[in-house]
């Protein structure tokens, strides 16, 4: 047995006694409570601020503080460094804290969720966080279950129970869990369940949701425990009106929290790059500070001594090298304005301005259900521009998990397609379909709308193979129905497919109606026949297919099967070949739609073979060995000689404009990647319907090994499969061949030509993530334009994510919607949270978050690309700007005995960055834009900079030290050589100290605003006020700062008494300031003209255009839509799970009494997607027309 120490040891197995908190408590398990929280009121502090302090700038200016405290070596004053940096502090801790208070709150709620559990044999209501493990906990219907339970006994015969997991796996369709027959029959007997005292016996918490081992030992007998007894935290009991369960996993130890994923520190590649660019900086000041330190010891060796006679020193002789010593830190406080600490307000600040235009964007708001695009942390802003990977959940955040039945083959007659918007034609719809009672009118119209009206004529003519159709639609399949209060038909599906066909057979007068183990009754257009249910033939995935054979009043013995067009046309009499041929193009069309597709067929048997069939069905049953391969071969033996009747088509909804995001994306070179907890077909399809999987792409190789050999194997030779076809040389989908291939992937990357993806399983995933086989499987995936991972749990997900983050130092984002998604969301650099149907966990765990998948692209190639854009220009400047103004010290000290005397006055240094530079900068980092949005969104690769680093990195750094020195040279030596023997307009001499810093400092101010006036791409009135009110508001500040009045207030502090009167009335002064700035900016404004008009980027080009479009607005053409065609096989439909056949035929899931009434099938909207082309097409067109002499290549 495993005992605990105080400290925690690892958990080997897990023993719990039913209703003894004293016996379980020595085990010292987790309680109930939950923390996704990182601070509490104590470690606030300490934590926030070493959080704060492991940027190095914080601690840079922690040391600078220190050093201006030493009143022998500051020639400034301390407040100039603690006022800003207190002020950054407090406001990243106030932002943090709020953060981490909403994090409380939701903890809160949860924990506080009330649920029913028995105590002193009372069942009594407890907060959620104080459930212990071995309690006994009631369940009623459409509650979250609260912990990890053995399911002891429900409302339901035999002990079962439906539950929806939806936040574990993303699926939406009902699961069945049962309890074992010795629990069950405690029912729902308080006091027996109270007195039940078994003892399980099972695995050590783990994140695994699809598997669990134990052994429940009770009244002298073990029963053995696996994963159908067990309800996990997360999911919601639905259709069973109360279960008791046993608390086996509580809170963190629950399979839910255990895929969690811990809550990161989240920081762009730009904080990084500026806490590496910050050392850098230091290391320059500290060879600037050896410099001038030992110049200062020099002079002061050689020279010094002379001024001590002039200056009538009384003190004794002077040690040079500690002059020197004092010197050096004298200058690295002087010097230090090169990383000002405004650079870190500035940040903070445009990146909080970038974060209200995301939430403020009402190209962002789904009016559907008033969602806001939010952006939840506002540190992440700029990471948005530079995505390389994509990780998407599927149900929910690709689709909206609704199934829609769109069009059907019949007999090589397809029907229901669009219905034209044509009155006339609705009426006579509407009332073709009044003439068939439908129980749910609402519901039956809606879906109507979309079919033809030749159905409903064939129908009503009584074209037996239709009718045969839908009546197989009725029968063939595992659906419950039941009525509500109103004496409404509801059906409870275990997938949403076979909702859809059922719904859709009832809405042509074909109704299923109810259910015994024996019979099926289904309303034929108005007339009750039950059939006789004589065998199920169960689907499976090696199947792919289901049957039922029943026997109609008329005393017919016939088998109705439906599964994938690829297993059943095998299984068709020889007679059927014109009519496959037929039907096989139709599927060929459904599926180049996109749509999900099923073949339909049908058997008539003769009594006495059936008979036989039966016999042998039995006996295979009863047999102890091969069991399953016997009765395998008998449903082979009957299910054939079918004939087909048809094919269905279903639309798995996709969420508006999924598609021409994808597109869109993928021009961008964003690579995406499914990941989700659904079946490997459904994902598959999906991949096709979203564009992601085109038929046009070379290989698409399935990875789906049950053991770590047989995975490597396969990534083997899928790699083999890739090379080879390259070597033969393969002509790509346009779309992928043409992009530029990123500098940063390797050069097997960029001898890849075609398109290839990538599909693998959750349980090949698990050894193919292991350590040696991992380098395999990212370096396929990487060369795969698409990877589909399905059957995945969240931590795999999250794995995944991680993979990719740490070998291929890309930035990677992840999205989704539900519970399943969190620790994905939390892996990636930037999660996004999608508000969807799935609750709120996904939300609450990620950076930003909206409510459709569609905007996603706005989200990146708008916000993401311009914020990127921003900064970098900011950053640029910002640098370029202290450099030109510290460096000036430098030169100085040179001619000032080495004295770490300042160039300007003090308060100029003080209020440079605060007040003189301020304002502009920050309208350049918050409104700039190089393009509008529209083009943005039009031309998605101006997307790549962002992924190549180009707009701000060591090099672009680099050019802006080296720009920021040469400007410092020409302020401080045209002044200087000017003013070297110069005397003023009346012959007095003006080459004083003071007037030399007030010239100095004037042209800094307007060189630097000038600069920052060519810099800007998009003025609006903002930037006006703010550049030339900065230039006013020096001048103003100047001439108070200089005036008699203030002087003699402070006469201390503003020594500079009239002098900038005195400068800036001669003309001199004004020719020497104008000369500066121009030598200043012409290198520039020559450079930047000669690039733009020799080597123009794509984002030169736009602007041109869009300046040319201003001028003539051209009427916007638009192409004809064309029809997507498709060769692939089947779009094959049907996320259903093995052993509901069984259910249904043992009986044990027909009701006793009518549960709750729960909700039917969801409204849905058509949804148009063929427009791709029109997508690629104008976007090539668009670039194409900004240069007729550069041929942009997309």
């Amino acid at each position: 047995k495993m005992f605990c120490s105080k400290k925690k040891l690892l958990e080997v197995e897990r023993i719990v006694k039913a209703n003894d908190r004293e016996y379980n408590e020595k085990f010292q398990y987790a309680d109930n409570r939950i923390h996704t929280s990182k601070y509490n009121i104590l470690t606030f502090l300490p934590i926030n601020l070493f959080e704060q302090f492991q940027r190095v700038a914080n601690a840079y200016f922690l040391f600078l503080l220190i050093l201006q405290l030493i009143p022998e070596i500051s020639s400034l004053t301390w407040f100039t460094t603690i006022v800003p940096l207190v002020l950054v502090i407090t406001m990243t801790a106030v932002k943090d804290a709020t953060d981490d208070y909403f994090r409380h709150k939701s903890d809160n709620q949860v924990n506080n969720r009330q649920s029913e559990v028995i105590i002193d044999s009372k069942l009594q209501n407890e907060k959620w966080m104080n459930v212990k493990v071995g309690d006994i906990v009631k369940l009623e219907n459409n509650q979250f279950v609260a912990a990890d339970l053995l399911l002891l006994s429900s409302s339901e015969p035999h002990g079962l129970c439906y539950i929806e997991t939806a936040e574990l796996d993303g699926e939406t369709n009902l699961k069945v869990r049962h309890a074992l027959s010795v629990t069950s029959e405690l029912g729902a007997d308080i006091s027996r369940l109270a007195r039940f005292d078994g003892i399980v016996v099972c695995e050590a918490p783990n994140n695994k949701l699809d598997k669990f081992t134990g052994v429940l030992s009770w009244k002298d007998s073990k029963h053995s425990l696996d994963n159908q007894k067990i309800i996990l935290r997360g999911c919601i009991l639905r259709n069973t009106s109360w279960c008791f369960g046993m608390v086996i996993f509580a809170g963190p130890d629950t399979k839910l929290m255990q895929n969690s994923g811990k809550t990161k520190f989240k920081r762009t590649s730009i904080d990084r790059l500026m806490n590496t660019l910050v050392l850098w900086i230091f290391g320059f000041l500290v060879c600037l500070g050896i410099i001038l330190a030992i110049g200062n010891s020099i002079w002061e060796n050689q020279v010094g001594g002379q001024f001590r006679t002039f200056l009538f020193w009384s003190e004794g002789e002077k040690n040079s090298v500690f002059s020197g010593f004092l010197t050096f830190w004298s200058y690295i406080i002087i010097l230090n304005t090169v990383v000002p600490i405004s650079l870190y307000v500035s940040v903070e600040v445009i990146r909080l301005g970038h974060s209200y235009f995301i939430n403020w964007d009402r190209k962002m708001y789904y009016s559907g259900k008033a969602i806001p695009a939010e952006a939840r942390t506002t540190t992440l802003n700029e990471e948005l521009g530079q995505i390389e990977y994509i990780f998407s959940d599927k149900t929910g955040t690709l689709t909206q998990n609704i199934m829609t039945f769109k069009k059907c083959s019949i007999n090589g007659k397809i029907y229901a397609g669009e219905v034209n918007d044509d009155v006339e034609r609705k009426k006579e719809i509407t009332k073709k379909k009044e003439s068939v009672d439908f129980s749910v009118k609402s519901q039956a119209k809606r879906t109507f709308q979309l079919f033809d009206h030749s159905l409903m004529e064939s129908i009503k003519l009584g074209d037996p193979q239709v009718h045969e159709f839908l009546r197989l639609l009725a029968l063939c399949h595992t659906v419950m129905s039941e009525e509500n209060n109103s004496g409404q038909l509801i059906y409870q599906v275990q997938s949403p497919d076979e909702g859809a066909l059922v719904t859709a057979a009832r809405n042509f007068g074909f109704i299923f109606k109810s259910r015994t183990p024996e019979t099926i009754t289904i309303e034929e257009l108005g007339t009750l026949v039950t059939y006789q249910l004589l065998a199920f033939l169960d689907f499976n995935n090696i199947r792919k297919r289901m049957s039922v054979i029943v026997r109609n009043p008329a005393g017919q013995i016939k088998l109705y099967s439906k599964g994938a067009d690829t297993i059943l046309f095998e299984k068709l009499h020889p007679s059927n070949e014109g009519l496959l041929s037929l039907t096989s193009d139709h599927l060929s069309e459904f599926a180049g739609e996109g749509l999900r597709t099923l073949a339909i067929a049908y058997r008539e048997l003769d009594d006495k073979y059936f008979q036989e069939w039966h016999k042998m069905l039995e006996d295979a049953n009863a047999a102890m060995d091969k069991r399953d391969e016997r009765i395998s071969g008998l449903y082979e033996e009957i299910e054939s000689d079918l004939m087909l009747l048809g094919a269905t088509a279903i639309e798995d909804k996709l969420q508006e404009g999924v598609i021409e995001t994808v597109t869109s994306l993928s021009l961008a070179n964003i690579k995406i990647w499914i990941l989700t907890g659904d079946k490997q077909e459904t994902a598959i399809n999906i991949g096709y319907a979203c564009n992601m999987l085109t038929d046009d792409m070379n290989d698409v190789f399935v990875i789906s090994g049950n053991t770590a050999v047989e995975v490597r194997e396969e990534l083997r030779k899928a790699k083999e499969n890739l090379f080879g076809q390259n070597r033969s040389f393969s002509n790509g989908h346009v779309v992928s061949e043409n992009k530029q291939q990123l500098e940063l992937d390797s050069v097997v990357e960029e001898t890849i030509t075609g398109d290839y993806a990538l599909v693998i399983n959750g349980h090949s995933l698990a050894h193919a993530l292991e350590s040696d086989v991992k380098k395999d499987l990212l370096e396929l995936a990487c060369l795969c334009k698409t990877v589909v991972c399905c059957r995945v749990t969240p931590l795999q997900k999250a794995q995944v994510v991680e993979l990719v983050k740490k070998h291929r130092n890309a930035v990677t984002l992840a999205i989704g919607d539900g519970a399943n998604d969190v620790s994905m969301i939390k892996s990636a650099h930037i999660g996004v949270g999608i508000s969807g149907q799935e609750g709120l966990q996904a939300v609450l765990a990620s950076d930003y978050s909206f409510a459709q998948f569609r905007y996603l692209q706005r989200l990146l190639l708008v916000h993401g690309r311009w914020s990127y854009f921003r900064m970098c220009k900011f950053l640029c400047y910002f640098f370029y700007k202290n450099f030109a103004f510290t460096l000036v010290h430098f030169w100085f000290g040179f001619f000032c005995g080495f004295s770490a005397q300042t160039v300007y006055d003090q308060w100029f240094i003080t209020l440079f960055n605060i007040v003189y530079t301020s304002l502009p900068v920050l309208a350049m980092g918050i409104f700039d834009q190089d393009v509008s949005d529209q083009n943005s969104m039009d031309c998605p690769q101006l997307y790549e900079p962002g992924q190549l680093n180009l707009l701000f990195n060591k090099r672009k750094f680099f050019i802006c030290v080296a720009h920021g020195i040469y400007t410092s040279l020409v302020l401080f030596f045209i002044p200087f050589g000017a003013f070297y023997n110069m005397v003023g307009e009346d012959g007095q001499h003006v080459a004083d100290y003071q007037s030399f810093a007030v010239t100095m400092a004037t042209s800094l101010v307007i060189v630097v605003s000038v600069q920052i006036a060519l810099d800007t791409s998009y003025w609006t009135v903002i930037n006006h006020v703010f550049i030339w009110g900065s230039i006013a508001t020096y001048f103003s500040i100047l001439f108070a700062m200089h005036s008699n009045g203030i002087y003699e207030v402070f006469p201390n502090q503003f020594p500079f008494v009239g002098n900038a009167w005195h400068s800036l009335n001669q003309k001199c002064i004004w020719l020497i300031i104008l000369l500066t700035t121009v030598a200043s900016v012409i290198p520039v404004v020559t450079f930047r003209f000669l690039k733009m008009h020799l080597y123009p980027s794509l984002s030169d080009q736009i602007r041109w255009w869009q300046k040319a479009q201003k001028k003539a607005k051209p009427t916007s053409r638009r192409r004809p839509q064309t029809r997507r065609s498709s060769s692939r096989r089947s779009g094959y439909s049907f996320a259903h799970q093995e052993g509901y056949g069984e259910l249904i035929t043992s009986g044990k899931n027909m009701r006793v009494k009518n549960p709750p009434p729960t909700s039917g099938l969801e409204k849905t909207l058509y949804n148009s997607t063929s427009w791709i082309e029109n997508l690629c097409k104008k976007t090539t067109d668009t670039v194409n027309s900004f240069s007729q002499d550069k041929a942009v290549k997309l």
